[in-house]
């Protein structure tokens, strides 16, 4: 199932290569297996969320914070996106780091708790499903603005093109956030 995964410089985050078999029907892939010797594929996921973006839309960055955090295995079932993680673990070496990192369908991408997550839509109709180790928690939810940061961005789409919604918009930069 896994051809190989490779490790980021914020601790924890991991992207796994997902074998896929394709003949003249389509394509197979298995994307979950608990048996694997992975530790993210231990962890009791309780919540799965999918979202269905069309292009240019850019979604976050989001969290859960406190004891509400939450550890993230993320796909794209269809389409592609540039991902977004910001590291707000401020023990963390890396702490307050923003990587991006463009996903496919043969991708699964693990994330720690304690990160912020976002994703820029690449294509229309695009699907990304993610497992969650928690509950989603109106009161524990957290964020920022990823346009409102000190921020280096290098989008495919120019900034002023990008669907964001009124709430994310609202959110405060990364420095003034939690």
């Amino acid at each position: 199932m896994i051809l190989d995964t490779k490790n980021f410089e914020i601790l924890g985050v991991k992207l796994f290569s997902i074998k896929s078999y394709e003949d003249n029907r389509g394509l197979f892939s298995e994307v979950f297996l608990s048996k694997l010797d992975y530790p993210e594929f231990k962890i009791e996921y309780v919540q799965e969320n999918e979202s269905i973006s069309n292009f240019g839309v850019f979604r976050g960055m989001h969290m859960q914070k406190g004891n509400n955090s939450q550890s993230k295995l993320i796909r794209v079932v269809k389409g592609k996106v540039i991902d977004v993680i910001c590291d707000l673990r401020k023990s963390s070496s890396s702490f307050k780091k923003i990587i991006f990192i463009e996903l496919n369908p043969k991708q699964l991408l693990f994330l720690p708790k304690g990160l912020a997550h976002g994703f820029l839509s690449l294509e229309k109709d695009t699907i990304l499903n993610y497992k969650c180790d928690n509950f989603y928690n109106q009161k524990s939810e957290s964020g920022f603005n990823l346009f409102e940061s000190r921020v280096e961005i290098d989008f495919p789409i120019e900034i002023d093109d990008l669907i964001i919604s009124d709430r994310d918009k609202s959110l405060p930069g990364l420095d003034n956030s939690y």
